[in-house]
């Protein structure tokens, strides 16, 4: 699919179905480095009972951060978040959010709290029907200003009321976060589309919707290459 897309950059994400059992994600990741020519990092999914020395082998194995689910119950509460935060900022790792900030009380405080970068899932995950002047969102674009908070233009079918691309009710978040921040915007496919409650998306449609909503080439190169290559620490 990456090759198809012509992607030769690549970060797996552990699905939240797996919980904190990232052997797939992990072994994924030693046989494509192995394997192609795509440079590839991972994100995993932990809590606080993993060692420091287990951090330190999927540092090597090149995981650059944690995923934290705060929309689905039974995840790591805030309070852990900001203990695990502690832990991984001397490794150069991120927390990645998957939240919906329409209905997170307090994001500001409590990301900016944290010694982390964080990076927020699918443009907060805010439905579009609340529209862009919405707090939560207006709280968003306030922690992309403040240059400590990263953004996935992800997932525009998880939040849209249409049926299928284009989702033209998501260009309003998709251009607001990039007027905001461009320089802490990042792009990927969301596949395999786990625990989505509509179709399954053509990830060609997908990067096709990008290409509509981006049409300057430099801001292209800013959200696909430069800004991934900073946050995940990719080699040149």
């Amino acid at each position: 699919m990456l090759h198809t897309l012509g992607f030769q950059r690549a970060v797996l994400v552990q699905p939240s179905v797996y919980g904190t059992d990232n052997r797939r994600m992990l072994d994924a990741l030693a046989r494509r480095r192995a394997d192609d020519d795509i440079q590839w990092r991972g994100i995993a999914v932990v809590d606080n009972r993993i060692s420091d020395a287990e951090l330190e082998r999927m540092h090597e194995a090149g995981v650059r951060g944690v995923r934290v689910n705060l929309v689905f119950p039974g995840g790591l509460t805030f309070a852990d978040v900001e203990l695990l935060s502690r832990r991984i900022a001397g490794l150069g790792w991120h927390v990645q959010f998957l939240v919906d900030v329409s209905r997170f009380e307090r994001l500001v405080e409590r990301l900016d709290r944290l010694p982390t970068d964080s990076v927020v899932d699918h443009m907060g995950h805010i439905p579009t029907h609340r529209g862009i002047e919405h707090p939560g969102f207006r709280a968003l674009l306030e922690l992309l200003q403040g240059g400590r908070t990263w953004v996935k233009l992800t997932g525009p079918n998880r939040i849209t009321a249409l049926e299928r691309a284009p989702f033209h009710d998501v260009d309003p978040f998709f251009s607001t976060l990039l007027e905001v921040r461009a320089d802490r915007c990042l792009f990927g496919t969301d596949w395999p589309h786990v625990q989505l409650p509509g179709p399954i998306p053509d990830d060609g449609d997908l990067v096709n919707e990008f290409l509509r909503l981006v049409p300057d080439l430099s801001t292209r190169k800013q959200v696909l290459t430069d800004n991934p290559a900073r946050l995940y620490q990719f080699d040149d």
